[in-house]
């Protein structure tokens, strides 16, 4: 067998490749493309040596690296390579059991990869072998959650913006990222100006994004921002406009992609396979859904039980157990977007699926707050996601609360 540590950075891979006992046969600095996984590859070729059967040499290769995605690691994995991706933190824990002085260069990350996937490959996942629909819906959805945060923080910064010289417009517009929100502001980014506004300007903008009692709540807004408010320089409110401007720009642009994503994510989410059952759960939409599935990937092989998919997903506890002392606690160490995927689902879940809800209670009547509460929910909704997929049938109500009489029967 060989192994493989190959330590990844912008424009080059540091390879180093050992036996199974642990000497050095090659190593080297590799560019990034295809010149690169050639070299890798011709590497590999010349330390197996020409005895080993081409279709067997494939399958003597472990290659450890701190990445789970990419052409290269695809490469690695259409070459035939047994492919670990090492998370960045399970490496730097390994790598201060070799070395206590805090010393870190490329190469030595190459050798210690190597090394750790030539002694402990067994406490490892090997990457996971899902199709390219998962991939896409994966590619779609976090993009269009990442725009979503953006315009979140875009948001938060209009704020503080209004804040220091036209707090008049937080009390006129409810939700700064709405469509007539921005219309108005495009066109008032300042006090004096907003005051000028007619009632037919903020009606049309009203009309446009569809609202409702429009006459009233165009009297409504028009009265705040005639209201009185306290002045700045003039020279200092128009540096403030035009930044108003430009994040009003800004915000615009990310609700016009946002929607745009949205239907790309819906179109790929509902042409996958899984689809179907993922969406019977309770809770989950074609959004939520597709969030589900592109981060635990559609490699029904990939999880072992339903504990290996919910330990995976965090939302199973972690014990801590010491002399005498054991703490349960919550797992803090998580995917960011699956945890909040899983949560929303679980919150939603708790009007549509009376044994949700009946589950839910009784947590909180164990003393467990919201969020503990909404996390164990979470948890058991992941475990029937799994047996769902296992045996590739669509949730049921009465069947996903079996083993709990008291929230099947309510």
């Amino acid at each position: 067998m060989l192994f493989v540590g190959d330590d990844w950075a912008e424009d080059h891979h540091d390879v180093e490749i050992m036996d199974g006992a642990g000497r050095r046969l090659a190593k080297a600095r590799l560019p990034e493309g295809v010149a690169g996984i050639s070299r890798l590859h011709a590497m590999i070729g010349q330390a197996l040596g020409d005895d080993v059967d081409a279709e067997d040499a494939a399958a003597r290769v472990v290659v450890g690296i701190e990445t789970d995605r990419g052409p290269w690691v695809q490469a690695l994995v259409a070459a035939g390579y047994m492919v670990f991706p090492v998370n960045p933190l399970q490496a730097s824990r390994y790598r201060e059991r070799l070395s206590v002085s805090g010393a870190k260069s490329d190469a030595a990350d190459a050798h210690m990869l190597a090394d750790m996937v030539r002694t402990d490959s067994h406490q490892l996942r090997p990457i996971a072998g899902d199709s390219a629909q998962a991939e896409a819906v994966k590619v779609v959805t976090r993009m269009h959650q990442t725009l979503i945060w953006e315009r979140t923080r875009a948001t938060q910064r209009l704020r503080h913006v209004l804040l220091e010289y036209f707090p008049g417009a937080l009390d006129a517009f409810a939700d700064l990222d709405a469509g007539d929100t921005l219309e108005l502001l495009a066109k008032a980014p300042d006090p004096q100006t907003a005051a000028r506004l007619s009632l037919s300007q903020i009606s049309a903008a009203l009309k446009r994004a569809r609202r409702r009692d429009i006459p009233a709540k165009a009297a409504a807004i028009q009265t705040v921002l005639r209201a009185p408010q306290l002045g700045r320089p003039a020279v200092v409110v128009a540096a403030y406009a035009a930044s108003t401007r430009a994040l009003v720009a800004v915000l615009g642009t990310l609700n016009e992609q946002v929607k745009t994503l949205q239907g790309e994510v819906e179109a790929h989410f509902g042409r996958h396979p899984d689809a179907e059952i993922i969406r019977s759960q309770p809770g989950l939409g074609p959004v939520l859904g597709a969030r589900v599935l592109a981060e635990f990937g559609d490699d029904h092989n990939r999880y072992a039980s339903a504990k290996a998919r919910k330990n995976y997903a965090a939302t199973s506890p972690i014990t801590v157990a010491s002399g005498k002392k054991k703490t349960v606690l919550a797992r803090y160490v998580h995917n960011d977007r699956l945890i909040d995927a899983l949560m929303g689902q679980a919150f939603a879940a708790l009007l549509r699926s009376p044994g949700a809800r009946a589950y839910y209670d009784k947590q909180r009547a164990r003393g467990l707050g919201h969020n503990p509460a909404l996390r164990q929910l979470a948890n058991r909704l992941v475990g029937i996601l799994h047996g769902c997929l296992k045996t590739g049938t669509p949730y049921n109500e009465t069947t996903a609360w079996s083993h709990h009489p008291n929230q099947a029967a309510a």
